[in-house]
Formats: C-alpha cells, sequence, structure tokens
C-alpha cells in the first residue's frame, strides 16, 4: 500500500517543461503522457495504451489527440478513444485515465485523484507573486532518492540548518535556540529567532551583512507536500519585531515535492525576495548558494533513505524538535484513511451504502 495522497494538487513540472512534445512523467508511480495542445492548455493521460499497453508517449500527436505507434488506437484530451483501426466501433474499455491539470505562475499542477473533487481554488499560491514589490525566480528541480515525507518533513525542521548548512543556511549560534510549533492552522509552522547572532554565510554573501544581526525562519509545511520557507535578516541594532521582517532582507523559499515513488522524489524549489529587485546577478548568485544547500540536504536524505531500507532492530527515537514532522505525518494518515473510507464506500454497490 502506498502513502501517497491522490486527491491533492501536485506540481508536474515547470511551465518550461512541457511542449508540444509527448513527455512521460512519473507522479505518485503513475506514469503520464503531458503535452500542450493547440491552443496551449496542457494535457495529461495516463501513458499506457488499454490494447497492447504501450506508452502513449512512444506514440505520436494527431493534431491535439495522441496516437497510440503500436496498432494507431487514437484518444482525445479526454482519454477518449476516438479511433480503432479497421473496426467502426470503440470497445467500452478502450480509454485512458485524464488527469485535470492547472497553470499559473510558470507552474503546471495535476490532480492525481477524483477528478470530480479537482478545485483550482485549493492550489497553492503567494500574494509576493504578483507584488510589484518582490522578485520572482524559480529554480532547479532537484531529484532525490528519497521518500517524499522524508523531504517535506526536512522542510518543516528548523533545527537541522545548524549542522546541515553551517556555511550556507545556518551556523553555530542557533544550535541551541528552541524551535516553536504551531499546528492549528492550514499549514503546519515551525519558527525561531536568533538574535544579535553573527550572520549566516548566506547573508554574509548576498545580503552584504559584517555586523551581528536578527535572523527567523518560519518554516510552512502544507499537506501533502509545498513547504514555504521564510527566512531573512536585519541589523541587529534594528531590534525589528517579528511583524516586521519586511524591514529586513525577507526571502521566500519555496519547495514544490513531486513524489515519483516511494523511494524518489523531485522538490522543485524557487525564491521569491523583497531586495535586489533590479540586480541582474542576484539570481545567479543566489541560486549558486541555494543549490550548495541543498546539495547538503540531498547526501542527508539519500542516507537516511538507505538506512530506512534496512531491516530495523528498534524504532527511531523522538525528541523535542520532533513536533513539526510528527504532526505532519499524522496529517497524511489521516487523509490516507479518509481516501480509503471513500474509495470503499464508493466501491460498494448502492444496497450496501449504509444511509442515516
Amino acid at each position: 500500500m502506498t502513502n501517497f495522497v491522490r486527491n491533492a494538487w501536485y506540481v508536474a513540472g515547470w511551465s518550461t517543461e512541457i511542449d508540444d512534445a509527448l513527455r512521460r512523467f512519473t507522479i505518485l508511480g503513475d506514469h503520464v503522457v503531458m503535452y500542450r495542445k493547440s491552443d496551449g492548455g496542457v494535457v495529461a493521460l495516463e501513458d499506457r495504451c488499454p490494447h497492447r499497453l504501450l506508452p502513449l508517449s512512444k506514440g505520436k500527436r494527431v493534431g491535439d489527440d495522441v496516437q497510440c505507434g503500436y496498432h494507431g488506437l487514437t484518444f482525445d484530451c479526454s482519454g477518449a478513444c476516438i479511433r480503432v483501426p479497421g473496426q467502426t466501433n470503440q470497445p467500452k474499455s478502450a480509454y485512458v485515465l485524464a488527469f485535470p491539470t492547472y497553470e499559473k505562475h510558470g507552474i503546471v499542477w495535476i490532480w492525481m485523484g477524483d477528478p470530480d473533487k479537482a478545485d483550482t481554488a485549493k492550489v497553492f499560491d503567494l500574494p509576493q507573486f504578483t507584488d510589484p514589490g518582490w522578485a520572482t525566480h524559480h529554480g532547479d528541480a532537484l531529484h532525490l532518492k528519497s521518500n517524499y515525507l522524508n523531504v517535506a518533513e526536512n522542510l518543516v525542521d528548523p533545527a537541522h540548518v545548524s549542522f546541515v548548512h553551517p556555511t550556507t543556511l545556518g551556523n553555530a549560534a542557533s544550535e541551541n535556540v528552541p524551535v516553536h510549533v504551531q499546528t492549528e492552522g492550514e499549514a503546519i509552522v515551525a519558527w525561531r529567532w536568533i538574535r544579535d547572532a553573527e550572520p549566516i554565510g548566506f547573508f554574509k554573501g548576498f545580503g552584504g551583512f559584517t555586523g551581528n544581526v536578527d535572523r527567523w525562519h518560519y518554516y510552512y509545511l502544507y499537506t501533502p507536500c509545498t513547504a514555504v520557507i521564510d527566512f531573512g535578516s536585519a541589523p541587529a541594532e534594528d531590534a525589528i519585531a517579528e511583524d516586521e521582517r519586511d524591514r529586513g532582507v525577507r526571502i521566500f523559499a519555496l519547495h514544490f515535492i513531486t513524489p515519483v515513488t516511494e523511494t524518489y522524489s523531485i522538490d522543485r524549489w524557487m525564491h521569491v525576495r523583497n531586495t535586489a529587485l533590479d540586480d541582474p546577478d542576484a539570481e545567479a548568485t543566489m541560486g549558486a548558494m541555494f543549490r550548495k544547500a541543498f546539495d547538503e540536504d540531498k547526501a542527508i536524505l539519500e542516507a537516511v533513505q538507505e538506512e530506512e531500507l534496512r531491516p530495523a532492530k528498534r524504532r527511531p527515537i523522538r525528541i523535542a524538535i520532533d513536533k513539526g514532522p510528527l504532526v505532519y505525518r499524522k496529517r497524511i494518515s489521516e487523509l490516507l484513511e479518509l481516501e480509503r473510507t471513500e474509495d470503499l464506500a464508493g466501491n460498494l454497490s448502492p444496497a450496501f451504502v449504509y444511509h442515516d
């Protein structure tokens, strides 16, 4: 049994990853063929012909339709078979699944569950995406040999930065600073402030800080696996309040995690910043620093995954900083149980469905 929540929006790719060619993507363990229609809209279909199971991505486009490369069965954008060469009738089982998609801010989202529940109002958004006082930059697609749950809970864990990123996103000044966690809202939030401390490497290189700073980390994790890290610094002498973070150098690092298989995930990351809006070198400078830091995460997470695949002799211990990750795992379990319950009810005949 997989641990994938299906009734949710996932990032299928950056808009630049999808063009008019038939391309295979693997999402939640399922192969999907994606392409753009003549009007630019994104189509996502099950990448397997129901006849001899050849991937449709190995076929060809016929207008906005897809023709299987084996025997020519042709499917429209809804997944319906519209042609079976050599016969006039189409078998009822001659179809492929079609997945709802939504595109905004250069990001293509896909819904892998019940299409009737695909509400685009639930697609993640950030006000700063369209605020002229902020600059937005798409980063990379970080491929990780790791289960998505481990990747996601790393993104609601400010405590790791002191040890995993000592020269980039953290330093020793934060090692003993407690982490606060809020679990009541839509997002799980973990945060802490490090007051009057040496700036981290990231802000020495980018923010230009030389004296001590007040810095913050606010980690927001939305189920199933979208994370926003609000972090920044301000001169310590300014003594800014927690709700005055815009007075400092403030950055949102966004992580859109796509589960590929049980042991493989893709983290598409980007940043939004309130500084250096007209600096042509800022994106490259920050991108290089982020890549270094995320490669550090990759090494840790892939090593953890290797150990998880080995026989366990005892259960992992939990410590105070694990509140956010534990609540996250609980929320995922509840969503999975809800989907299993709904699937069971949907698969029962009407005579066996209980009504109040």
